[in-house]
């Protein structure tokens, strides 16, 4: 029996020793990778690269995920922004609504169509790939993917004002369908009234939908609706409200029961005299990023901005537009944001981006990829760096509308050209004369080739 003990206790030692190998193999050994690939983990990674999703749609139709803004806790800085992620299944339909913030889209992937109560009017547009276009907050709108097998995605900038509902908050108010519609939050007899219609018709009204936000154009009597009148051209749908509004047609019982909703709405919500005029209103326009020639190109890649001397309805949002891509290898130099705070998105290829804190001290060192949101306050130096297997493209919002103003640490035109002297020389215990020599080393400027061996500094053995 002593002996069964013995080679128990002995079993159990072993274990436990091979447990622990494992273990600090677990972690020791990700470090030690990491290390062998130059990654530098900072806790600022978790902090200014923005990874957590929220779901706050998701529907057989499609989804809307989100990273959130709001204040972090330990640290004094705030993100006042969300960025949400909307994808929409072919022929489908993000039902009317409307935020208590600000929204920015930008047609990432697909066409769609936007329609939105502008001015007391109904404005409709079409979007296609790189359109950017605002919706101001209050505004009711929706969208629709109306192309045949091709998947739209919308990514978005969502403002963090005082008056939405909590700091890390933003809210849908939905006109109507599943959540449920803000009309039947009234009471029914009020609502009836309200709406000149009986409470049963009233009940069936706000409970025939219950698929969900995004919704298919097909397949249910309700959609069905929504999708006949907007697949309709301009004329066509004039002569439909035309009919719905003065009931210049006697319409048959089944028509009658298919137009109920969009009559009541357009009633109600829209004023009948108005509603004619208000579907031909002329939309806000919109402007698209990849139409644009860069404000500045060179060998190694090229950048577009968007503010609201080009793009007059960001005015209104308080957002500029942003989108760069870098050659395999090149780099966006150092430089800092002194008007604004930068989100970006990585559309295509991989990278890193570098931010430093006021201290000096490496804040963040990431490899990115598509997908992928990052951050950086305002006034904190950061730069983008492609791989050397790709070029990198990247999207991004800024917190302001006005024309931004980057300052270049380094490069030609840069803030080290602009001090160059004998204070500057003297900020870092070096003579004027080296000085001079490492800040023309670099030809180039904004965006700036990768490390090479033909660097000048490189050739004459280094910064003597």
């Amino acid at each position: 029996m002593g002996n069964i003990r013995i080679l128990l206790l002995l079993v159990l030692v072993l274990f436990s020793a091979l447990v622990t190998s494992v273990g600090g193999y677990g972690y020791e050994g990700r470090k030690r990778e990491r290390e062998e690939e130059g990654e530098q983990k900072t806790q600022g990674e978790f902090f200014f690269l923005l990874r957590h999703l929220h779901e706050v749609v998701k529907t057989d139709a499609g989804t809307m995920r989100l990273v959130k803004g709001g204040y972090r806790r330990g640290s004094f800085l705030h993100s006042p922004m969300h960025i949400g992620f909307i994808s929409m299944e072919p022929n489908s339909l993000f039902i009317p609504q409307y935020l208590d913030s600000d929204l920015v889209l930008f047609v990432h992937h697909g066409e769609a169509r936007v329609g939105h109560i502008c001015r007391d009017e109904l404005a409709e547009r079409k979007l296609k790939h790189g359109d950017v276009y605002t919706i101001p907050a209050g505004s009711a709108f929706y969208l629709e993917n109306r192309v045949e097998n091709q998947r739209l995605r919308i990514i978005c900038s969502i403002d963090i004002t005082s008056e939405s509902m909590g700091w890390n908050a933003f809210q849908s108010f939905f006109v109507g369908g599943c959540p449920a519609s803000i009309l039947a939050g009234f009471d029914h007899t009020t609502l009836s009234t309200a709406l000149n219609v009986s409470t049963s018709e009233l009940s069936t009204f706000l409970t025939r939908q219950t698929s969900g936000p995004i919704v298919h154009l097909s397949g249910s009597h309700h959609t069905n609706i929504w999708s006949k009148f907007l697949a309709q051209e301009p004329h066509q749908r004039l002569a439909h409200l035309k009919r719905i509004v003065n009931f210049e047609e006697e319409a048959s019982p089944k028509e009658e029961e298919s137009t109920w909703s969009l009559r009541k709405i357009l009633f109600t919500l829209l004023n009948r005299e108005d509603t004619v005029k208000r579907v031909n209103h002329k939309a806000p326009s919109t402007y698209n990023l990849y139409n644009r020639k860069p404000d500045f190109k060179n060998d190694y890649g090229w950048s577009k901005k968007l503010d609201e001397s080009d793009y007059s309805p960001l005015k209104q949002s308080g957002n500029g537009v942003y989108l760069v891509n870098l050659s395999p290898g090149s780099l966006m130099a150092p430089h800092v944001n002194p008007t604004a705070i930068e989100y970006g998105i990585v559309l295509k290829g991989t990278g890193r981006v570098q931010i430093v804190y006021p201290n000096g001290t490496l804040a963040m060192n990431a490899r990115v990829q598509e997908g992928d949101v990052f951050w950086v306050p305002r006034y904190f130096p950061f730069c983008q760096i492609a791989s050397m297997n790709g070029s990198f493209e990247f999207f991004g919002f800024t917190t302001s509308a006005r024309r931004n103003h980057p300052q270049f640490l380094v490069g030609k035109n840069s803030l080290m050209q602009s001090l160059r002297g004998p204070e500057f020389a003297a900020a870092f215990g070096i003579g004027e004369k080296r000085l001079k020599r490492i800040a023309n080393a670099q030809r180039e400027q904004v965006i700036l080739p990768s490390s090479s061996s033909d660097s000048p500094l490189r050739m004459n053995g280094g910064f003597y």
